[in-house]
């Protein structure tokens, strides 16, 4: 009778163990490369460092890694009292350049002024016109009742005289101007003018439509704005006051005031 060979068994680990340990091997040889790339050179990272000291855009400004042994050529000024502050403050060298357009700027308003005046003295128009001088240019201040009828913004005949002459003022002068609608604070509701905004507003328009029209002025040279009540001079608490604040303003701005600043 024969026998049943019997099945040998395999000594030592099992077959599976003999992949999973070459792959654990190479996992182990990756991470060796990794570290060993990440491994900074300290030699070559002190050189490195070295040579930014040597250079003179960083003199009087040690650097701020400590050396053990810094090169012979690496000067450090440990003298802190004697570096120079990157934040001291020094003078500008186009202060004198800004201060001197200033100069000349304030100048040129200046006579502006004075030649102001004088065409208002000659043409005897300072009853009507008042004139000063603000950081726009020069201000001149026309009350209502030498331009316009009670809640009108038509020019009354007798305004065109004297407009006439502030037309032939500002057809002298290349400056922008900006003509200003103001009223006072009593309400205005009718189908022309629904509000104290539309009757300050085409005042304004109608100013700058009469000089354009009268003396060829150029447009773009004018700005219209209507303010409507928002900005009294004096309260409006007596008739007087109220008269004052019903007024044209027409600024003849600074020949260096660029036109987006007349807003």
């Amino acid at each position: 009778m024969n026998r049943r060979p019997q099945s040998r068994e395999d000594k030592g680990a099992p077959k599976w163990m003999v992949t999973f340990s070459d792959l654990m091997t190479l996992i182990l040889v990756f991470f060796i490369m990794l570290f060993s790339m990440s491994v900074v050179d300290a030699n070559k990272f002190r050189a490195i460092a070295e040579s930014f000291q040597d250079r003179a855009v960083f003199d009087g400004f040690p650097s701020v890694i400590p050396f053990e042994n810094p090169s012979d050529n690496a000067e450090v000024n440990d003298d802190t009292d004697e570096s120079p502050d990157p934040f001291e403050e020094t003078t500008d060298p186009f202060e004198a350049y800004i201060d001197e357009d200033e100069e000349k700027m304030n100048q040129e308003l200046d006579n502006l002024m004075d030649d102001v005046n004088e065409f208002l003295e000659v043409n005897e128009l300072t009853e009507e016109i008042s004139a000063s001088r603000d950081d726009r240019g020069v201000v001149l201040v026309l009350q209502e009742q030498a331009l316009f009828e009670s809640a009108a913004a038509e020019i009354i005949p007798d305004a065109y005289p004297f407009l006439d002459k502030v037309g032939t003022l500002l057809d002298t002068i290349p400056n922008m101007v900006k003509v200003e609608g103001h009223t006072d604070s009593r309400p205005i509701s009718t189908a022309q003018f629904p509000s104290n905004w539309e009757l300050s507003g085409a005042r304004a328009s109608s100013i700058i439509r009469y000089l354009v029209d009268s003396e060829s002025l150029a447009p773009e040279r004018f700005l219209a704005v209507g303010y409507g009540d928002t900005r009294p001079v004096v309260p409006n608490t007596t008739v007087d006051n109220l008269q004052q604040n019903r007024r044209i303003v027409i600024v003849i701005s600074d020949p260096n005031y660029g036109d987006d600043d007349l807003y």
